[in-house]
């Protein structure tokens, strides 16, 4: 007999994404595992005691937790702070936005900044920089590897003039010597970024929890994160409170490391909290398209893209394998079709070993023969359909005008990469696009943009990839990503069937209950 449960679930459509859905109607937790699966009836009878919380679910369903397998939660709350740009359309609405734009100790602040926006113009702090009243302004476009800076904010960084780096970044100066405000990749925004004012502990400690609260309200309970940001505060946030979602951290490993930093790489593995944990190490193989800093085997419109991030690719792959042969899982930023290549290529390399546990982050446009590579190699295609919502299906926007037609026409190629047998983990990005769970369910099956419908995922495989596949991708197929009895209680209930209901109908769905091994992070009944 199974034992009391902490928690009962009953009348319920499981999806169990085990490949083989039972006849079942009920689930049981105790002590944060499932340890029971079977018809309402009977789980009443053996599993229900006096400390037993029932749920009734009336037919709604229930999956494996949804989980967002790349997302900034802590970095994303600096990355979004200030104006919330994502709706500008144009430069006369940047222009307004900014007028309006409520001071932060005297900086006017701003994220979510669309390329198309400009409309084809250079970046150019002279584009907007006589509605700001001489306030240091400092504005992140949507990607997070570039942003426009005033000549203020200039001053006060104490930037004079270009500088170099040892990872791919730019100060950007203009054909007349002046600096353009553009800042490109994290090198050159850093140093303005560091004098940018910063919220309190209290306002990051309080933004944290209510973001990881609204994410769990979209039916989310765990989040990949692509960085390595905020260690600190996690830990300090669960001396007070839980965590609303489990968190699989990824520090950073740029260019320049050298041995003894890798090995801090791996001693931070050891980091951990009740519902946090360091699980991998984050690369960048490139930047964005639009800000002419993904790598690709041929030039883009402007005669840019043939740099790596890392100026020695030779050095990105020692690295990795340093990091592999101590047990550390990687993902790696790779955009362009250069950049994926030589990802796969140092993957390849590792031999056996290396399968299950590598992931290429975003790959935005590939040729057809490294598609089969990702399968045969054991490596993770982890992919944001939201992302497509910034391209559209004439390529007349900025991405797909840099690549010109033939690359745009093979973009976010989710369902190739399915059929060729890839893991497919799907994640959001946030706070680069939307963290709503069911948004990103919704796009994986009709890709908006330059993907189009023919990158379509079927229901079952967009969910898997929010769930098994995710699991997968995190090393952790073994404990979660699935509904059977011993796994982890990561649990959500939707009011519709994410298999079968309509696109449309999914990315509004009712999330009626998301549960973090069995505790309860949302419900709505």
């Amino acid at each position: 007999m199974a034992p009391q449960a902490d928690l009962l679930l009953t009348n319920a459509h499981l999806r169990t994404m085990t490949g083989q859905e039972p006849e079942a109607t009920a689930l049981a937790v105790t002590d944060g595992r499932i340890t029971a699966i079977g018809d309402t009836a009977t789980l009443v009878q053996d599993c229900a005691g006096p400390r037993t919380e029932r749920l009734d679910l009336a037919g709604a369903t229930v999956t494996p937790g949804l989980v967002d397998s790349h997302s900034h939660p802590v970095w994303g709350l600096r990355m979004a702070t200030g104006a919330d740009l994502t709706g500008v359309q144009d430069l006369d609405a940047l222009r307004d936005a900014l007028r309006r734009a409520e001071r932060i100790d005297g900086w006017v602040v701003g994220w979510g900044l669309d390329h198309n926006a400009f409309g084809g113009r250079p970046l150019h702090r002279d584009l907007v920089e006589d509605v700001l009243d001489g306030a240091p302004t400092f504005l992140r476009l949507y990607d997070g590897h570039s942003a426009l800076v005033s000549g203020a904010a200039l001053t006060a960084a104490g930037i004079t003039g270009p500088r170099s780096f040892a990872q791919r970044s730019e100060i950007v100066r203009g054909p007349d010597g002046r600096l353009t405000g553009h800042l490109i990749e994290h090198a050159a925004m850093d140093l303005v970024d560091a004098v940018v004012p910063t919220p309190s502990y209290e306002e990051r400690r309080t933004g944290l929890v209510d973001l990881l609260t609204a994410m769990a309200a979209t039916g989310l309970t765990g989040a990949h994160v692509m960085d390595g940001s905020g260690l600190d505060l996690l830990a300090a946030v669960e001396e007070e409170t839980e965590l609303p979602l489990r968190l699989t951290l990824a520090p950073w490993c740029m260019p320049g490391v050298d041995a003894a930093g890798l090995d801090e790489l791996v001693a931070l593995q050891r980091e951990r909290g009740r519902n946090w944990r360091v699980g991998g190490v984050k690369f960048f193989m490139d930047g964005t398209v639009e800000g002419g800093t993904a790598w690709l085997e041929h030039p883009d419109c402007h005669g840019q893209g043939t740099e790596a991030f890392w100026p020695d690719p030779a050095a990105y792959s020692a690295a990795v394998r340093h990091l592999h042969a101590a047990g550390v899982r990687t993902a790696t930023h790779a955009i362009g079709d250069a950049a994926v290549r030589h990802v796969l290529d140092t993957v390849e390399a590792l031999g056996a070993s290396g399968r299950g546990a590598h992931r290429i982050e975003h790959i935005e446009s590939v040729p057809d023969d490294t598609l089969p590579r990702f399968a045969a190699l054991g490596v993770t295609a982890s992919m944001q359909p939201p992302h497509t919502a910034y391209t559209k299906g004439d390529h007349s926007d900025e991405w797909s005008k840099r690549l010109g037609d033939e690359r745009a026409a093979r973009a976010w190629r989710t369902r190739d990469l399915r059929a060729a047998g890839a893991t497919l983990a799907l994640g959001s990005d946030w706070p680069i696009a939307p963290y709503d769970v069911r948004r990103v369910l919704a796009m994986a099956r009709v890709p908006e943009g330059a993907a189009g419908p023919g990158q379509g995922l079927t229901g079952l495989e967009a969910l898997e990839g929010v769930t098994a596949h995710a699991a997968a991708a995190a090393g952790e197929a073994d404990t979660t990503g699935r509904i059977a009895v011993g796994l982890r209680a990561d649990l959500t209930v939707l009011g519709l069937d994410p298999v079968t209901a309509p696109a449309d109908e999914l990315a509004e769905a009712p999330v009626l209950l998301t549960t973090v091994g069995g505790r309860i992070t949302h419900r709505t009944r």
